[in-house]
């Protein structure tokens, strides 16, 4: 989202994280702007039995965490590495100084956060189809027109079944059954346990 270097420039510090660490947790209070150099996080709420439900996978080069930077309200959803990363964060207030400073970037972040209500609203809309195909093709549809978490080169989808379960509130059987049945029908093409997508799916 924002150039390192001028990240660095209005004191921006680096922070390692393990696969597995807590970044931040939901409820906490928001004191750094977090954007991922490296690695992979997911952004994640996580009910007393310990399921997940993912709301963003992050990618690098990409900014999460940030609706307490402008509401003031604690974290929404907790922060997890799913890799070894490698993090830039900056103190909330030198941040908003930083937005002063840089317009551009407050119109990058309200289209930004703009993108992801509207993607969440295709899932929960998706959903009330009570339609797994249609659920996991709204998610697959959205990520594909994102370009995220799909490989550029051959169209591999770079999401588990777990993952997908996660980030639609499916069971993870309907997954791998409702993903089988969207091979047979062309929709995808499953190899050796992997899944391509090479065009938009129709969502009925």
């Amino acid at each position: 989202m924002i150039d390192i270097d001028l990240l660095l420039a209005f004191g921006a510090t680096y922070r390692k994280a393990s696969v597995g660490e807590i970044i931040f947790f939901e409820g906490n209070e928001c004191n750094f702007y977090y954007q991922l150099v490296s690695g992979k996080v997911r952004w994640v709420n996580v009910d007393d039995n310990g399921k997940e439900c993912i709301h963003f996978i992050v990618n690098e080069g990409e900014s999460f965490g940030e609706l307490p930077l402008f509401d003031n309200e604690p974290y929404a959803a907790t922060a997890i590495a799913d890799k070894d990363s490698v993090i830039i964060r900056l103190h909330k207030n030198t941040f908003l100084t930083l937005l002063k400073e840089n317009e551009v970037l407050v119109f990058a972040f309200a289209k930004l956060l703009a993108k992801r209500v509207r993607q969440k609203l295709t899932i929960i809309k998706s959903l009330a189809t009570h339609c797994p195909e249609n659920v996991i093709a709204t998610l697959l549809n959205n990520l594909k027109a994102e370009n995220k978490n799909f490989c550029t080169k051959c169209n591999q989808l770079k999401l588990t079944r777990q993952e997908i379960a996660d980030m639609t509130g499916l069971r993870v059987e309907t997954v791998i059954r409702t993903m089988r049945n969207m091979h047979q029908k062309g929709e995808l093409v499953i190899a050796k346990g992997k899944v391509f997508c090479n065009s938009m799916i129709e969502v009925i």
